[in-house]
């Protein structure tokens, strides 16, 4: 609409002109919260981090943290403060994009395999993609490495990620350390300049800038401040000097700090493209702070913050899984610095968000999440309920393990101890013999939702056979005692791991190559080679070690009942075995003998099917 100038001639004119601008702007006053339209198909924008708590902001209380864009937002914003999600990152992940309890849906864990989402879960982005979106992701992937489960699988049209739960783990491209590194495009392997957050964000920007046009989902999903705790140097000096947190503190503060800096970046990219009113953006986290609160030991020194919670990362107490959730939509009357402290968690994320955009979705499993948006809105109140969190960790989920039943304020903790948190934050004040109904009702809702469960509860399946040369890693393998060797730090020291298998589908029947590796493909080396390319440590980055030789006399290849075994060249990259597989479902074990007698899982292993 032109508005002429206020030196025209036409005083009419002029009067025209300031009556149809004083329409235009009562057209476009917002309508007050609970009575906001719903425009169609606003954008979503899900900006999730990896280990922050919910004291690692400013606004939330830290004295130390910098944040600012961060706190700003939520003075423009709604937050839920009751707002709850897994212990770990995974399983989060899992929850948020489905709507279903991570023991539900395959990812317990965060490697031996039960960090894979089971093919047959529905996403967020096959929702959303199926109803005409745009759909990207960027970061952090961490619900599988292989067919089916990569990002470009899950409804995703642009996906853009490094290998594993973090930079520097195993499906990771090799020496990745968060500057100038290696990650996958739709699969494929990409050079990168820059630190790993900024270089997520550029893409994101990039994605929406392209995307503008048309309705899109970006899933923006964070590896920091994940460890190792790597930071660019200026980030590690703007708290260099602080004397109340330790040095690991200092480099985790400094990696949520560029966070928000580039968070500042993105919302000033949507202001800029003009479309920050119909964009539904949200800033949340995946569990409990990893590093930004501690206790010492000895002396009971209290270290960083953690908004007077008991538990961090993988605790089920409340600082392992309260963390924030803040969402914002101008068009759509979420705004205000409004707090709504409710009982609410992940697994609310998928109805919400098609609710609150306007479509339709009925899944055909259980859901453990319910729609949320009328209480966003302020429309009505939340739903009373009960919701269950843990901390598996396990090959295969336990009853009562870590388990947290929550009801409103009230934390029923391993089936045993209750707490009231709006009264007792830091969880210190046991009063289950004062509430013995209270503890049997959520007791007995914890025995039934636990039943529902485990019926539905099952391991993924990778796919082999389906294109090109699939890896599967030590990473990945189901191994019911020891350890796997799931990063990089642990590839290089080289320790026997397993032996372990992993459940297989090979996708067509055929003559499969087999060739199991030490160390991976592109590190260029050899089954007996040692690696002298050690780092030091600085002041904001970890160190490298060497990579140790293991002394490989034979290599073994199991599927299903038949096994397969080749004598070892050394110096050769790989072992390499060939075999007639049927199609179907199976085991695949491939592993080493070692000199002395112990056996290890092969940590790479790179198949592809040579004839039908």
């Amino acid at each position: 609409m032109l508005i002429p100038s206020s030196r025209s001639p036409s005083a009419s004119f002029s009067a025209f002109a300031v009556l149809l601008l004083l329409l235009f702007v009562s057209t476009c006053a917002k309508k007050p919260t609970g009575q906001a339209s719903q425009p169609d198909k606003p954008n979503v924008i899900i900006v999730i981090t990896d280990d922050q708590g919910y004291g690692d902001l400013g606004h939330t209380g830290n004295p130390i943290i910098q944040t600012p864009a961060i706190d700003r937002f939520a003075m423009e914003s709604v937050s839920l403060t009751n707002y709850h999600v897994g212990t770990t990152c995974a399983p989060t992940r899992a929850g948020l994009l489905t709507g279903r309890n991570c023991n539900r849906n395959g990812v317990w864990h965060t490697i031996l395999g039960a960090s894979m989402l089971n093919e047959d879960e529905t996403t967020l982005a096959d929702v959303f993609r199926a109803r005409g979106y745009a759909t990207g992701m960027f970061g952090k992937w961490h619900l599988g490495d292989n067919h089916p489960f990569l990002p470009q699988d899950r409804g995703f049209d642009v996906a853009f990620y490094h290998g594993g739960g973090g930079v520097g783990q195993t499906p990771d491209y090799w020496n990745n350390d968060y500057f100038d590194d290696t990650y996958f495009r739709n699969g494929t392997p990409e050079q990168q300049s820059g630190y790993c957050t900024d270089v997520w964000f550029d893409e994101a920007i990039q994605f929406i800038s392209d995307e503008k046009d048309e309705p899109f989902l970006c899933y923006l999903s964070l590896n920091a401040p994940h460890s190792p705790y790597n930071v660019p140097e200026a980030y590690y000096n703007r708290y260099a000097d602080e004397d109340r947190i330790t040095d690991t503190q200092k480099r985790f503060y400094g990696m949520i700090t560029n966070i928000d800096d580039n968070f500042a970046r993105l919302l000033r990219q949507l202001d800029e493209l003009g479309i920050a009113d119909n964009t539904i953006v949200i800033f949340t986290t995946d569990n409990g702070t990893a590093a930004g609160y501690q206790v010492n030991k000895r002396t009971d020194q209290v270290i960083g913050y953690n908004a007077e919670m008991r538990g961090t990362k993988g605790s089920e107490y409340e600082g392992g899984h309260r963390v924030p959730f803040i969402v914002r939509w101008p068009a759509g009357g979420l705004t205000d610095a409004r707090e709504l402290p409710a009982l609410t968690a992940h697994v609310d994320v998928l109805p919400t968000l098609v609710s609150l955009t306007g479509q339709t979705y009925q899944s055909t499993k259980v859901m453990d999440g319910t729609d949320i948006s009328g209480y966003l809105l302020g429309n009505n109140e939340a739903p009373d309920r009960l919701l269950v969190t843990d901390t598996q960790r396990v090959p295969w989920p336990e009853k009562g393990k870590n388990s947290c039943v929550m009801e409103g304020d009230w934390r029923l903790i391993n089936g045993k101890e209750l707490y009231e948190v709006s009264e007792d934050p830091g969880q210190s004040t046991d009063v289950a013999t004062a509430y013995p109904d209270r503890v049997q009702r959520m007791n007995d809702f914890y025995d039934s939702w636990w039943t529902n469960v485990i019926a539905e509860t099952k391991l993924s399946v990778i796919e082999l056979g389906r294109e090109g040369t699939d890896v599967i890693t030590t990473h990945d393998a189901r191994i019911n005692e020891g350890y796997s060797a799931w990063n990089q730090t642990l590839i290089r020291r080289g320790e026997p791991t397993g032996p372990g298998p992993y459940a297989v589908k090979f996708t067509e029947k055929g003559k499969y190559r087999f060739r199991l590796h030490r160390w991976p493909v592109e590190s260029g080396l050899a089954l007996g080679a040692a690696i002298h390319d050690s780092i030091p440590p600085t002041a904001y980055t970890d160190a490298r070690i060497n990579g140790n030789a293991l002394n490989i006399e034979k290599a073994y290849l199991k599927i299903g009942e038949r096994t397969y075994t080749t004598d070892v060249d050394q110096s050769s990259p790989a072992a390499t075995i060939e075999a007639d597989v049927a199609a179907g479902e199976t085991e695949l074990l491939a592993y080493f003998d070692l000199a002395g007698g112990q056996r290890t899982n092969a940590f790479y292993v790179y198949v592809e099917r040579v004839e039908n």
